[in-house]
């Protein structure tokens, strides 16, 4: 539970900053869309320092590492609410990503390692708990700051919620080392085809629900054109599915083959998408559309992460940290999908592209997926 308070502050820094990108162009004088570019940042430099850091802290104490991950990430918070630049804004968020690329990959490693094999589905939901709970608090918390005390007041409360993170991790994450493996034995997971099938499957399985959820004001604005109230209530909608999933999915992907969970998943997310065709003129239809769209998105996540821990066995670290990579990637698949829709055929048809790629998605999954030829990889460490 102490990690999963640590997920909760990155995940307020994902949630929270979209919200203030008009404040933070004014005041650092830059346009929306170069303001938008934190974001991506972020999450390149995630995706890339993900698997370094995981790589080069391979032997090291999992407290040291998760503790010194938070306590970079403060120091990224505090660049940003203090900058008076956009370029120290920009470099803060790099430190932030570096910092929470360290935490929250072995974050995920010491639950899997301290959870029993019938059990690490739950283990990772708990840690997950916390960013699918701001799921649900990050935008009326994001907008609430942000009215109050200007957007750099937001960024100074995430700043505060991470220095009690990191004390805590300090203070109650116990001292332990995952199983010794060389530096080669590390990078072999960067060439090992069962992984890198399951990688491939990360960066797809998020896919769809981002090409709709990037995109949630289009969606909305069909059958409440211009209504802030309207979007906000989707985006609640959403995040309380993804919070609710996620209170369901370990015990489900703890009962259930995790490729089982995943096929079912895409298989209701195809559906509940392709449904948006015929429900998106009406407010109420479409708000439960994107409820369970968000718990959905809990449902496929926890249970591909548990398949890249067991096929990764001792370098567990740095697959889950190439995973998170992954889904960064998958995020921005996703999302650039929904723009390319979005741009040459309109709103209406968000929700039939993001049907055919959770077919397109499902057929994939099903055609690589180790567990057909290797029964065993269903959950349990190899």
């Amino acid at each position: 539970m102490i990690l999963a308070v640590g997920t909760f502050v990155l995940g307020a820094d994902g949630f929270v900053l979209p919200g203030l990108l008009a404040d933070i162009s004014r005041d650092l004088s830059v346009s929306v869309a170069t303001a938008g570019q934190l974001t991506t940042v972020f999450a390149v430099s995630y995706a890339i320092g993900s698997p370094v850091i995981a790589t080069l802290a391979g032997r090291a104490d999992r407290r040291l590492v998760i503790g010194t991950g938070m306590a970079a990430f403060l120091v990224g918070m505090v660049l940003q609410a203090a900058g008076p630049t956009f370029s120290t804004v920009l470099a803060g968020r790099v430190i932030a990503a570096l910092g929470a690329a360290a935490f929250q990959a072995n974050a995920f490693a010491v639950a899997g390692v301290l959870a029993p094999p019938e059990r690490r589905a739950r283990a990772f939901a708990v840690i997950g708990a916390g960013s699918s709970l701001t799921a649900v608090l990050g935008v009326p918390l994001g907008l609430l700051i942000g009215q109050t005390w200007g957007w750099r007041g937001t960024l100074w409360t995430i700043a505060a919620l991470a220095a009690v993170a990191a004390a805590l991790a300090a203070l109650f994450v116990p001292s332990m080392t995952l199983p010794a493996t060389t530096m080669r034995d590390r990078l072999a997971v960067l060439v090992n085809p069962r992984i890198l099938t399951l990688l491939a499957v990360s960066a797809l399985i998020l896919a769809p629900s981002f090409l709709l959820l990037a995109y949630a004001s289009a969606v909305i604005g069909v059958s409440s054109p211009g209504n802030a109230t309207a979007i906000l209530l989707a985006l609640l909608a959403n995040g309380a599915g993804f919070f609710l999933g996620n209170r369901l999915v370990g015990r489900i992907t703890d009962r259930f083959a995790p490729l089982r969970v995943i096929a079912t998943g895409l298989g209701v997310a195809a559906a509940a998408a392709a449904s948006l065709s015929i429900v998106e003129r009406w407010f109420a239809p479409t708000l439960a559309v994107l409820f369970l769209l968000g718990i959905l998105g809990s449902i496929l996540f926890i249970p591909q992460q548990t398949r890249v821990y067991a096929a990764g066995g001792d370098a567990a670290a740095v697959a889950l940290s190439l995973n998170g990579s992954m889904n960064y990637a998958g995020t921005a698949i996703g999302a650039g999908l929904g723009g390319l829709v979005l741009a040459n055929a309109g709103a209406s048809w968000l929700g039939p592209a993001a049907a055919l790629l959770a077919v397109l998605v499902l057929a994939v999954t099903l055609a690589t997926a180790p567990e057909r030829q290797e029964p065993k990889l269903t959950g349990a460490a190899p």
